[in-house]
């Protein structure tokens, strides 16, 4: 299909023969995958506040209070999906406050250790201050305008790392032993919140994970008649689609939901709530709250910054930096497409900076990085577009405008949040273990490299969560900054196995960096990827923003921004052979030839990425 976008006759497009029923086929689907992305997007962003909101000091916040916090956050996460998709490094990534963002803003908010909680199964709510001279005198609504000033900083650092190169760089470096077990902590880094959430009702978690492994994987290839399909690259039709493996996460997601309400609405007790989780839960949510109400900035004060605020601002732009880099490396390998240019990669990084400052001015509790769980549920269901992403983009900000509409996502069951958690962040996991095949794992040098970093991802945050008095330098913004980035597995995992597999000596082939690119090697391929040159167009910025800008782009800040000149790529491909990280665009989802339906990068249309027609 081709995502909605219609194009001139005469551009020799198959397309333009397709019926008015395919197209609104086309569309439907595309709308219900958006549905399914939302539906993801919104229990992460409930998770997130359910966490975070009882470790404000003071008074707790009125349920229409919590309904406009969480209406904020859609809103924001809406305005940045769309910046980076359009703007951005262009791959259909969904935006939510990631996890990175939480422990920060815990330890800033109520100087408690999100690591204590551990006698509640780790879900971030402790009862001990870790950080010297805490302090809590502030009110609610100091500490939410402190933590918004510090999503502020990390946006503005974030925007500096994506302008600069630094990220773009960084992602070059990054070979199969560093992005092996960072996509894997990134999965495993989840395991608490999950089973937390999934306790509540483990037969309703259960039962949402039997329902997504069925229809992803048993009846992956049971093909319901639903409508035409159009191939975009032959031109061809399929009749039918996998429509179970395609919302394998949406079916289960609201049949799961139903089941609880036609429970809850026959009086029947199904939900089991331990004071701890009773805290958590959204007690009478919000029939008051406004139907329409736009956010703006400063209606909850303006964020306040302070050098606390500033340290764990920075601790969230480094964390979240390697989360949403992981995250463009997951989503390349899960949609098999050609590796991520550095200029792709800055764009992204520069968009979710975007996204964040206006998070903090916008008074949230999150600022904004690529979600993990909506990349994996991609995977999952093997089915990506970039329209469907962007529709689920636009109901987001409706659903920020209206606080009386995202009161009603507070309905949704504690525990079908933990089943989502396990079936999505179980694909970051199988993603990471898949790089060690482009490495030599036998190697004693790459054992150590492994098991090390994710040793001590795990070892470290554990030991600082239940030390009476783990840190103290003498200055409270210096601590609050050091177990920001010590709590954080993702920040341990990929700053020690990157420093260790570029400063420890080992052969090209040891370390995985002459392994076949397996985004060019398949010759089976050549209709998805093509050439190198034509490839690269798929990250390219729209046309018309493209000629508003410098056609030499080679001026501070665009030299980063930017793609370089066909000669200058065409030098340096040679030389990327043995250096850039191989193994970001893999052959993970099934050939065409054997039923299944896969993104394609149409000749004609090498403005539009590959993954902009459904997989």
């Amino acid at each position: 299909m081709n995502g909605g976008h219609g194009r001139a006759p005469g551009a020799g497009s198959p397309m333009l023969t397709s019926c008015s029923s395919q197209k609104m086929c086309s569309w439907m689907v595309n709308c219900c995958l958006a549905l399914q992305h939302l539906a993801v997007q919104t229990s992460l962003l409930c998770i997130f506040h359910l966490l975070l909101l009882p470790t404000l000091p003071q008074e707790p916040p009125h349920a229409q209070t919590t309904s406009k916090l969480l209406a904020c956050s859609l809103f924001a996460c809406g305005i940045s999906t769309v910046l980076q998709t359009t703007l951005g490094s262009r791959l259909p990534l969904v935006q939510i406050p990631s996890f990175e963002y939480l422990v920060p803003a815990m330890m800033l908010s109520s100087h408690l250790s999100p690591g204590a909680s551990t006698n509640r199964n780790g879900t971030a709510m402790a009862s001990t201050c870790l950080v010297p001279h805490c302090r809590d005198t502030g009110s609610w609504a100091d500490s939410l305008r402190e933590v918004s000033g510090a999503v502020l900083v990390s946006g503005l650092i974030q925007l500096v790392l994506g302008v600069s190169g630094v990220c773009g760089w960084a992602a070059r470096h990054c070979g199969p032993m560093v992005l092996a077990p960072s996509l894997s902590i990134i999965g495993l880094s989840a395991y608490k919140e999950a089973a937390f959430f999934c306790s509540t009702n483990w037969g309703v978690a259960l039962l949402l994970m039997l329902l997504a492994v069925t229809f992803s994987q048993h009846l992956r290839s049971c093909r319901l008649p639903f409508c035409a399909w159009p191939h975009a690259w032959e031109g061809s039709r399929e009749s039918s689609v996998p429509t179970l493996r395609m919302f394998s996460v949406l079916f289960p997601f609201a049949g799961v939901c139903i089941v609880c309400a036609i429970l809850s609405y026959f009086h029947i007790p199904w939900e089991s709530l331990d004071p701890a989780m009773a805290q958590l839960s959204w007690a009478n949510s919000t029939f008051n709250a406004p139907w329409i109400h736009i956010p703006y900035a400063g209606e909850w004060r303006w964020p306040l910054l302070t050098p606390q605020a500033l340290a764990v601002g920075i601790a969230m732009a480094i964390g979240c930096s390697m989360n949403s880099v992981g995250c463009y490396v997951l989503c390349g390998r899960l949609l098999r497409v050609p590796q991520l240019p550095p200029h792709a990669c800055n764009r992204g990084l520069c968009m979710e900076g975007l996204g964040s400052l206006l998070a903090g001015l916008l008074g949230t509790l999150g600022g904004t990085a690529s979600s993990i769980a909506n990349t994996c549920a991609t995977g999952l269901t093997q089915a990506g577009s970039l329209l469907s992403v962007q529709v689920s983009a636009v109901a987001c900000m409706v659903l920020g405008m209206s606080p009386r509409l995202a009161g009603l996502l507070t309905h949704i069951p504690l525990a079908v949040h933990g089943g989502v958690l396990c079936v999505t962040y179980a694909m970051a996991v199988g993603t990471g273990i898949s790089y060690f095949q482009y490495a030599d794992i036998d190697s004693g040098r790459n054992i150590f490299i492994v098991g090390f970093a994710m040793f001590m991802a795990l070892l470290v945050p554990r030991w600082f969560g239940t030390a009476l008095t783990p840190l103290a330098t003498g200055w409270a913004p210096l601590d609050l900054l050091f177990l920001s980035l010590l709590m954080v597995p993702v920040f341990l995992t990929g700053f020690l196995s990157f420093f260790l597999e570029n400063t420890v000596s080992g052969t090209l082939e040891e370390r995985g960096l002459l392994s076949e690119q397996p985004w060019k090697v398949r010759a089976g391929d050549c209709h998805l990827h093509g050439e190198r040159g034509k490839a690269s167009q798929a990250y390219r910025l729209p046309t018309g923003l493209r000629r508003l800008l410098p056609s030499s782009c080679k001026a501070f800040p665009c030299c980063f921004l930017c793609p370089r000149s066909e000669e200058e790529e065409e030098g340096s491909s040679a030389t990327e052979e043995g250096t850039a990280a191989p193994g970001e665009g893999t052959h993970l989802l099934p050939k065409p030839s054997s039923g299944e339906l896969q993104p394609a990068i149409r000749s004609s249309q090498t403005d539009m990425p590959a993954w902009h027609t459904v997989a």
